[in-house]
């Protein structure tokens, strides 16, 4: 009897052993599979990928869905799934496909838990393979620009922030690469950019620098935090968006960064909306003009976005709906463009050229302290202005005390800087600060730009348009005299008096963008 149970207790182990092996030969477990995200504009969007047998291979989009695509995420530390994508939005892709029908439940720990067909032994028909967009839960705020900030994380459905104990580049390149900026510059202690609020989250963060998320790295536990916010850390990374061939910082060609190169953005449904968002990512102030195809120059370079469709919400262009990366129906010259509102100014002076500076930061205008403020610092604000050279520095609120924040103690500019904004300063947002120390600036030249802004007593008032003309094929519009005639034309149709002037950019597909520059002097003064 003995030798009979013993028997049948090793046959039902048996039995159950096989149940077992049939059961890992169905599913995708295996101590060497991993995951990761590629080609995307972050560590947590992008094709997706997993490791078998020491190579990178792709997972066939059949049957991919948001559950499949939060166990990704969630194995990467990259929150939640928003958006499931073919992965050719992430660009072209070849090499091994080692998985399709992918199934998961959703709440398996890693993609390699979930069911699919065997290895590699599959045909990914069309070639669709799986991409994924994870909404991050890091982020930057107070910063000078979507790319840097105090550095938050979510947790248990609240954002709180990180002690700087033990920050460097390693715990800072994590940070930008997970919310899909470029490079980590340089990482901010002590509040730089001004305390937070809430819960510290984290303490002691130790990442080797490859982790896919913040989360990822080593912390100490909630309990062990013995921070305050006068402890919390910022990070300044490289922007992936810049403004080129503009008249200054906050104008130009819109161009992106990705995959390490940089490109263009096509002009095709360009509107307000799409341009808010760049200028909020450029720390700039609202958009003020569109510009279509090549009125910041042509460039032959590669276009990386075509059908941008923004709500204005975002936070960054490339978080926006959009046709995929490097796809597109673009001609040549067809190129986005922007004019933001500068975030400097000078008020309650004589003339817009002088008065008291203040910056716009987080979405308020606040002064700036008069500590270390000198001649050097105030060039920058007068030549991003375009109001010459600088006469005078002024402090101790010489233009009176303004109302809002003291947003910049102890500026230091080099003097090179394209906007005062890039200027270093202690820390940014100043509790303890009163605006009796208020600094101004008088400035040399009266207001002369041309970046279409109504400004001060004697202004330049620049009317942007975008003419199309039916005309003779022959029509050249470099001939003088044909321009020449056209610009008596636009200056009746327009019912322009006094001087003004003409200028033009002629596109390839035979239309002329036009610009119109009219003197006046305005009503009032405008702010």
């Amino acid at each position: 009897m003995g030798h009979f149970k013993s028997f049948f207790t090793a046959a039902l182990l048996c039995a159950i052993w096989l149940i077992v092996l049939q059961i890992l030969g169905n599913s995708t477990s295996g101590e060497a599979s991993s995951v990761r995200l590629v080609d995307g504009s972050s560590s947590c969007s992008g094709r997706v990928q997993v490791l078998h047998d020491e190579i990178w291979g792709t997972v066939c989009y059949d049957g991919w869905d948001l559950l499949d695509a939060n166990v990704v995420c969630s194995e990467l530390g990259c929150g939640e799934a928003k958006e499931v994508k073919l992965a050719e939005y992430f660009g072209n892709s070849s090499g091994q496909i080692w998985l399709t029908e992918v199934k998961c439940f959703g709440n398996e720990s890693s993609l390699t838990e979930c069911r699919a067909d065997k290895w590699g032994q599959n045909v990914c028909l069309r070639d669709l393979y799986a991409g994924v967009i994870c909404q991050p839960r890091t982020r930057l705020v107070s910063g000078i620009n979507s790319c840097s900030g105090r550095v938050q994380v979510l947790y248990n459905g609240m954002w709180g922030t990180v002690c700087d104990d033990g920050w460097d580049l390693s715990e800072a390149a994590v940070v930008c690469r997970e919310i899909g900026c470029g490079d980590a510059i340089e990482v901010k202690s002590s509040a730089y950019f001004g305390e937070g609020s809430g819960q510290i989250w984290m303490d002691g963060v130790n990442c080797s620098g490859n982790e896919s998320a913040l989360s990822k790295c080593e912390y100490h536990e909630l309990e062990l935090n013995d921070c305050n916010h006068s402890e919390d850390v910022g990070v300044i990374c490289q922007s992936v968006l810049r403004l080129v061939e503009g008249f200054d910082a906050c104008s130009g060609r819109v161009e992106v960064l990705q995959n390490g190169k940089w490109g263009t953005v096509c002009d095709y449904n360009w509107d307000g909306s799409d341009g808010t968002v760049v200028c909020k990512e450029k720390g700039c102030g609202n958009i003020k003009v569109l510009t279509y195809g090549a009125y910041f120059g042509a460039t032959s370079g590669q276009i990386w976005m075509g059908n941008v469709s923004c709500n204005g919400e975002e936070a960054t262009l490339s978080t926006c709906a959009f046709e995929g990366w490097g796809t597109h129906n673009c001609l040549f010259a067809k190129h986005a463009g922007v004019i933001c509102d500068l975030p400097v100014r000078l008020v309650d002076g004589d003339s817009f050229c002088s008065g008291r500076v203040e910056v716009l930061h987080d979405g308020r205008w606040g002064t700036v302290s008069d500590d270390g403020w000198d001649l050097t610092d105030a060039a920058v604000v007068c030549r991003e202005l375009g109001c010459g050279d600088v006469i005078e520095a002024k402090g101790g609120a010489y233009f009176g005390q303004g109302s809002g924040p003291v947003w910049m103690n102890s500026v230091d500019c080099v003097g090179n800087e394209s906007s005062f904004i890039q200027c270093n300063v202690d820390h940014w947002q100043h509790n303890n600060l009163d605006n009796l120390h208020d600094a101004g600036v008088i400035c040399n030249e009266p207001y002369s730009t041309n970046r279409g802004s109504v400004q001060g007593l004697e202004s330049s008032v620049k009317v942007l348009l975008r003419i199309e003309m039916k005309t003779d094929p022959k029509f050249n519009p470099n001939d003088h005299r044909a321009m020449s005639k056209l610009s008596k034309e636009i200056e009746k149709k327009l019912q322009i008096s006094g001087p003004f002037s003409l200028t033009w950019k002629t596109q390839k597909d035979g239309k002329v963008f036009q610009e119109v520059s009219q003197k006046k002097k305005p009503a009032r003064k405008c702010s």
